[in-house]
């Protein structure tokens, strides 16, 4: 018997839905089902990151998909989700199979106990051999607060439950070199940096909102988990074993290095910012040598609005991002202790504290490799220059 893994799938919109008629694509459903079945008799764990609930519900609401704002995908999400567990739940019955629905937003990914309840919630599912479907909550999320697609999002279950493989099944083969529409573009069948390979292609399909762009962001979020990824053609029959029986091409993208420990991992890939801290440079070198925290006489400005236990990116005086961190303030409290260096900090928020603004033990410290990350657009005033 092959060694038992823990399997992420994602599939998209673009396999999931026919593209002119918004209508479930039943043949692949049940092909797919049907090798996640054998899959999961073998006795490997497996996750489905399932697109679909948008464009099955445009329908209802009389809209298609190049004409559809945010509030009328939020309705369509409301009205295609049920649609597309319920086809969900009859297909995997005909294959005795039993799945449950996950539905997270962005900011259950990004703090930090809500991010621990989802996994024990999803260890406890493959425990009793029910596969977890999980989707983003679309029906309530917004541009500012959404994962932003479900190859990232398959790269997140992937960190969290420290799966041994990540699958996301496409339109194409896997990677080339350039558009696959050129005559001249290259298939690429091993990846070891996908860092490389991160601006390979902004295409994006007409019911996605990813293109091999997101797909090479979430194999290297994937990467420095230590979670090998496999890119291929979504097709009909065995599509999932037929790659993991090499009996057709596929990307690989291999895991190199050394893995970092979950909360890193967790650290490392950040897809929403709570707030910002800026150094010297004096200060990011010692950091990157693991010497220090980051106390409040090391505090150039602060910028966002946080809480205790958020993630802050901190960067140096040139406004290179150099490591991210958990904070043990608020950002109310971490600007009135910059602000009075010169005062005890007992006399500044109230109460007595050794703690540094971000311990050493909860900062990491980025490499050139890591998945860049825009500054946000915070509110100005919430700037504190020190």
């Amino acid at each position: 018997m092959p060694k038992k893994k823990k399997i992420v799938v994602k599939i998209g919109s673009s396999l999931l839905a026919n593209s002119d008629k918004l209508t479930l694509r039943y043949a692949f459903m049940n092909g797919m089902m049907s090798d996640l079945a054998q899959l999961q008799k073998e006795g490997h764990d497996i996750i489905l990151t399932s697109s679909g609930s948008v464009a099955l519900g445009l329908n209802m609401i009389g809209k298609r998909p190049e004409d559809a704002g945010i509030t009328d995908k939020q309705a369509a999400a409301a009205c295609g989700q049920p649609l597309l567990m319920n086809a969900y739940r009859q297909v995997a019955s005909e294959h005795d199979m039993d799945v449950a629905q996950m539905l997270v937003t962005a900011g259950d990914m990004e703090e930090r106990r809500r991010f621990l309840n989802i996994k024990n919630t999803m260890v406890r599912l493959l425990e009793s051999s029910i596969m977890p479907i999980v989707n983003e909550n679309d029906s309530i999320a917004t541009h500012d607060l959404r994962v932003g697609d479900n190859d990232r999002l398959s790269a997140k279950i992937a960190q969290m439950i420290e799966a041994d493989l990540l699958i996301i099944l496409t339109s194409v083969e896997g990677l080339y070199d350039r558009d696959p529409s050129d005559p001249d573009a290259q298939f690429i069948a091993e990846v070891e940096d996908v860092s490389q390979h991160l601006e390979s292609t902004t295409g994006i399909s007409a019911l996605g909102s990813g293109g091999m762009l997101t797909k090479m962001q979430a194999a290297s979020m994937a990467q420095h988990a230590g979670v090998e990824t496999i890119i291929a053609d979504g097709i009909i029959e065995r599509p999932i074993s037929s790659v993991l029986k090499n009996e057709r091409r596929y990307t690989r993208c291999l895991v190199t290095g050394e893995t970092a420990t979950p909360l890193k991992v967790w650290l490392s890939n950040r897809l929403q910012v709570s707030g910002t801290l800026v150094v010297s440079k004096e200060v990011a070198a010692l950091l990157a040598a693991g010497e220090c925290g980051i106390s409040r006489n090391d505090v150039i400005s602060i910028q966002g609005e946080f809480t205790k236990g958020d993630v802050l990116h901190v960067y140096d005086e040139e406004g290179t991002e150099v490591a991210r961190g958990l904070t043990n303030f608020s950002s109310e409290e971490t600007m009135l202790m910059a602000r009075h260096i010169d005062m005890p900090v007992e006399d500044v928020i109230g109460y007595k504290t050794k703690s540094d603004i971000i311990a050493a033990d909860n900062i990491l410290i980025l490499e050139e490799n890591h998945l860049p990350l825009d500054a946000p657009e915070h509110d100005p005033r919430i700037v504190v220059p020190v």
